[in-house]
């Protein structure tokens, strides 16, 4: 009879077991902290603002493609969202909470740029810039067109229409029109409440008071009178001007190619085609930087592909808007068109 082989004997030991168990729950408490970390939001800050990068903005439909975003934001006295592509949706219009109401104007697709909504008695207006169609037109929030600003025959700075490709508009206090020629020949003009051409400043160059693509106009009211502060985009700074056109001086210098500007209290946001946003303070000192890009082989691109966005890090920053709460929308130059919206913490929320 041939007896059974033994298994060998092996001694209990309690301590043994008690590690096993320590390795797992240990494992368990890893695998538990990344899935909080990887959930947990992003947050941005320049100085003592802080923001949280809003994943969920905007709600547009998951069948709608954006196409390239390549334009400008704008909000409404009701914080209600605009902005363009270059697609057939052409201006896009989303509730103060972010969800899509409707797309615009769909007769302004393909270059559609830099916007702005200004108030004309209890009216407000959207005003655009298209550099497709070398106009300025001016619309109702439903998207119904009301004017059109022309290309300044009588300045004398064009032989043709097609010379003029205005990139950004802002409407003065007193209705009238200004149009930054950023695309073009790089001449600001402007023009009356009712489109008729009036003067022009600026012009090509790197002296003060001159332009190398002025790419954005804004009104800078935080003074009495408002002054007029344009991104001089390739020589890399920020000018005031009054009303008039006189220069007022150059107050932001060595940005990283600036396309425009959005002004809230005592703030100003710059979106800087480099890979971030800059937030400059009333003496134009700054405050600090947000989602800046540290790849800088995709700076000033639109080519990124949506798989590789990272949240936290902007792209090629090519406008920006603040609304009524602080909150900051950005919007990238790319190819997929992506906008995005930063959410302001207050001090309750930051505790």
């Amino acid at each position: 009879m041939v007896e059974a082989p033994r298994r060998p004997w092996t001694r209990y030991d309690p301590g043994v077991k008690r590690t096993h168990l320590l390795l797992v729950s240990s494992c368990l408490f890893l695998v538990a902290a990344l899935s909080q970390d990887e959930a947990k939001p992003t947050g941005l800050s320049a100085g003592d603002l802080k923001f949280q990068w809003d994943t969920t903005w905007p709600g547009v439909p998951s069948d709608m493609q954006l196409g390239n975003t390549h334009g400008g934001i704008a909000v409404d006295s009701k914080g209600q969202v605009y902005f363009n592509t270059d697609s057939e949706n052409a201006v896009v219009k989303l509730t103060a909470t972010g969800k899509y109401m409707e797309s615009i104007g769909q007769k302004l697709e393909g270059g559609a740029h830099g916007m702005c909504i200004a108030v004309e008695g209890k009216q407000e207006h959207l005003f655009v810039a298209h550099t497709g169609r070398h106009e300025v037109v001016k619309l109702t929030l439903e998207g119904k067109p009301i004017l059109t600003f022309d290309w300044p025959r009588e300045s004398g700075k064009y032989e043709s229409k097609d010379q003029f490709n205005p990139t950004a508009v802002a409407v003065g206090p007193d209705g009238r029109v200004y149009v930054a020629d950023g695309y073009g020949r790089s001449w600001v003009h402007v023009y009356t409440r009712k489109g008729v051409y009036q003067s022009t400043f600026g012009g090509l160059g790197s002296e003060p008071g001159q332009f190398r693509t002025p790419h954005g106009i804004s009104l800078d009211d935080r003074y009495s009178p408002p002054l007029l502060l344009v991104s001089d985009r390739e020589n890399r700074r920020l000018q005031h001007f009054d009303l008039d056109g006189k220069f007022v001086g150059v107050v932001a210098t060595d940005l990283r190619r600036p396309c425009g500007v959005a002004i809230q209290n005592q703030l100003c946001a710059v979106a800087e085609l480099e890979g971030r946003v800059t937030i400059l303070d009333m003496k134009f000192e700054v405050v600090g930087h947000l989602g800046d890009q540290p790849d800088t082989s995709i700076w000033a691109t639109n080519q990124v592909a949506r798989d590789k966005w990272v949240d936290g890090q902007f792209l090629s920053p090519h406008g920006v808007c603040w609304d009524r709460d602080g909150d900051l929308f950005v919007m990238d130059w790319n190819r997929e068109g992506r906008v995005t919206r930063l959410a302001r913490k207050t001090v309750e929320t930051v505790k």
